[in-house]
C-alpha cells in the first residue's frame, strides 16, 4: 500500500442535451480500499464509472491513474491500466460455453493460452468454482456473475468497479461474494461498489462517495452511518419511512386462484412452468422469491395474460375464469400488472407520460369515446398519477426516455395503482431504484392491499418480501412451493430455496 491514490478524479463534467451529469466530480480510490459510490437515480454514478471505464470521454476534468495524468480512450485502454468492471446486466452469450464467452472479452491472443485451466484456477482459487465446458444457459445467475469477475480477475485488475453485483444473488451468495471481494481488497486490488443496498454498502465498504444531482455532496465511512443516515444524504431530505400499516388478509374467498398452471416456455433459454397453483385473497400480499431464469418471467406472462394459460379455470380473477383472455380482457375484470422491465415493456420510451398513461389506463378509466382518445381525460389521468406519485418531470408531456429509472418506475406504478385493480401482479417493483422511490413504491402496494386487493409480488430482493408481503413461495425449476407465513421463515430458509439446495416443491396445491 502507499500514500498515493490508485484513482484520482479532479472536476470530472460530463454533459449530455439538456442534462448535467457530472458537474466538477472529484473521487479518490485507495489501493486496496473498498469504497462504495451512493446516489440516487440519476445522480451521475453510471456517467462516472463509464468515464473511469473508457466508454465515455469527460467534456472537463482530469483523471490521474497511479498519479500519472491519462486519458482512458476505451474499455480495452482501461483493462490494459488495470481497470475492470462488472456491469449489472451481464454481456453473456447463453449458447457458448464459459471459456467461449471468457476469451471474447480477451483481446490478446496470448491472454488465451491455456485459458481453460486459469480459469479453473482462478476460479477456484477465489472461492468461485466453474466449469469452463458448461454452456451459459445452463448456469444460475450467480454462476453467470462468477463468469464476469473471473473474466476480470483473468486480468490481474488494481481496480474492480462493480454495479449492482448482489440483485440477482441468494443471501448466501452474497456472503461468498463479499468474501472475494475482502480477499481482493487485502492483496491490493481496490473496489468502487456501486449499490442501493445500504446495509449491504455498511457491511463491506469502508469509504463512500455520495452524489446528488450530478455532484459530490458528502464523503463518509459507512460504517459508522445508519442506512437512513446514509439514504438522507443521498436524497437531500428526511426519508420518511412508510406511514401504511398492513391490515392483512380479508375474510372472504380468493381474489386470484391459479390451479396446476403448467406451461411450456417460447424463450430460447426459457424455464417451462409445472403445476403452479396459489390463491391471493383481498388484503394479502403474496410474495414469489426466487433467482432471476427459474421461471418468474413465464409466470408474469400467464399472469397477464401475454400468454396463454390453457383452460379458462387455470386462471380466476375475482372467480371469473381468466386463463383464455388476453390482457385487455384482464383488465377489463380488475387485474393491474406491473412488468419487470420498465422501458419498453412497462412504458414506451419515445412516447409522452400522457401517451403511456392512455395505454393500460384507458380501459378502467374510460379514457376514449367512439374510438377515439379523450386527450383531455388523458393529461388529467397522467397528472394525477405524476402527482399523486411525486414524478419528478416537468409535465405529461415528457417523454418518458426523459425521465431516471425511479422516477418512471413511479409512473408506471402509480398508472397501475390509480386504476384501484382487485389484482395487482408486479414484478421487481424497485430493481435498481434509489431509497425514497422505494420508500413511495412499496406505500402505494401496501395502501392498495389495505383497501382489499389481492397483491402478488414476484422479487428477488428477499429484504423487500420480508418487508411487505405476508405469505412468500419460492420459484425455482418453474415449480413453486408451498407459501409459507413470512413470520413463520427466515431469509436464511428462503435463500437455501432459492438455491435449489433442497426440493423447494411443497405441497402447492393447498395454498
Amino acid at each position: 500500500m502507499t500514500d498515493t491514490p490508485l484513482l484520482k478524479l479532479t472536476g470530472i463534467v460530463k454533459q449530455f442535451p439538456g442534462c448535467l451529469a457530472n458537474d466538477h466530480v472529484d473521487l479518490t480510490v485507495m489501493p486496496g480500499e473498498i469504497h462504495a459510490l451512493l446516489g440516487e437515480n440519476g445522480a451521475g454514478k453510471s456517467t462516472l464509472v463509464k468515464i473511469i471505464y473508457g466508454v465515455l470521454r469527460p467534456d472537463e476534468g482530469e483523471i490521474l491513474w497511479q498519479g500519472e495524468a491519462v486519458s482512458i480512450a476505451n474499455p480495452n485502454h482501461a483493462r490494459k491500466l488495470g481497470i475492470g468492471m462488472v456491469f449489472q446486466h451481464f454481456s453473456l452469450f447463453e449458447a457458448l460455453t464459459v471459456a467461449e464467452n471468457i476469451a471474447l472479452g480477451l483481446s490478446d491472443p496470448k491472454d488465451r493460452e491455456g485459458l481453460r485451466e486459469r480459469i479453473v484456477e482462478i476460479s477456484t482459487n477465489y472461492g468461485l468454482p466453474l466449469d469452463p465446458d458448461r454452456a451459459v444457459h445452463d448456469l444460475s445467475v450467480g454462476e453467470r456473475q462468477r463468469i464476469e469477475i473471473v473474466r476480470c480477475l483473468l486480468q490481474s485488475p488494481k481496480l474492480l468497479i462493480m454495479d449492482e453485483p448482489t440483485s440477482v444473488l441468494t443471501p448466501q451468495e452474497v456472503e461468498k461474494l463479499f468474501e472475494t471481494l475482502r480477499r481482493l481488497a487485502s492483496e491490493g486490488c481496490s473496489i468502487l461498489y456501486i449499490s442501493h443496498k445500504l446495509e449491504e454498502i455498511r457491511a463491506l465498504c469502508e469509504k463512500a462517495t455520495i452524489m446528488r444531482l450530478g455532484r459530490v455532496v458528502a464523503h463518509c465511512d459507512p460504517r459508522e452511518s445508519s442506512a437512513k443516515q446514509l439514504a438522507e444524504l443521498m436524497i437531500g431530505t428526511e426519508l420518511k419511512p412508510s406511514s401504511a400499516m398492513r391490515a392483512g388478509a380479508i375474510d372472504g374467498p380468493p381474489r386470484l386462484e391459479v390451479t396446476r398452471l403448467t406451461l411450456v416456455s417460447d424463450h430460447q433459454f426459457g424455464t417451462s412452468l409445472r403445476e403452479i397453483s396459489f390463491s391471493v385473497r383481498g388484503g394479502e400480499i403474496l410474495g414469489i422469491g426466487g433467482i432471476a431464469g427459474n421461471g418468474q418471467t413465464e409466470l408474469m406472462d400467464a399472469l397477464s395474460g401475454e400468454v396463454y394459460s390453457g383452460k379458462p379455470q387455470t386462471i380466476l380473477i375475482d372467480g371469473v375464469p381468466a386463463g383464455h383472455m388476453g390482457p385487455s380482457q384482464r383488465r377489463t375484470i380488475g387485474a393491474s400488472f406491473v412488468p419487470e422491465e420498465r422501458n419498453g415493456h412497462g412504458a414506451v420510451s419515445a412516447m409522452t407520460l400522457s401517451e403511456n398513461a392512455f395505454l393500460s389506463g384507458h380501459i378502467r378509466h374510460s379514457l376514449a369515446r367512439l374510438g377515439l382518445i379523450d386527450h383531455g381525460k388523458t393529461v388529467e389521468f397522467a397528472q394525477e398519477v405524476i402527482r399523486v406519485f411525486d414524478v419528478r418531470t416537468v409535465g405529461p408531456k415528457a417523454e418518458a426516455r426523459a425521465l431516471s429509472g425511479g422516477n418512471l418506475q413511479k409512473f408506471v406504478i402509480g398508472r397501475e395503482v390509480l386504476q384501484n385493480p382487485k389484482v395487482l401482479v408486479v414484478s421487481q417493483p424497485t430493481w435498481g431504484v434509489d431509497a425514497g422511490a422505494a420508500a413511495a413504491i412499496h406505500q402505494a402496494i401496501i395502501e392498495l392491499a389495505n383497501e382489499g386487493a389481492a397483491v402478488v409480488l414476484i422479487s428477488q430482493d428477499l429484504d423487500e418480501i420480508f418487508a411487505l408481503c405476508d405469505n412468500i413461495a419460492v420459484i425455482a425449476g418453474g415449480r413453486l412451493s408451498a407459501p409459507k407465513a413470512v413470520s413463520a421463515t427466515s431469509v436464511s430458509e428462503i435463500g437455501i430455496l432459492m438455491g435449489g439446495i433442497s426440493d423447494p416443491v411443497g405441497d402447492s396445491h393447498a395454498a
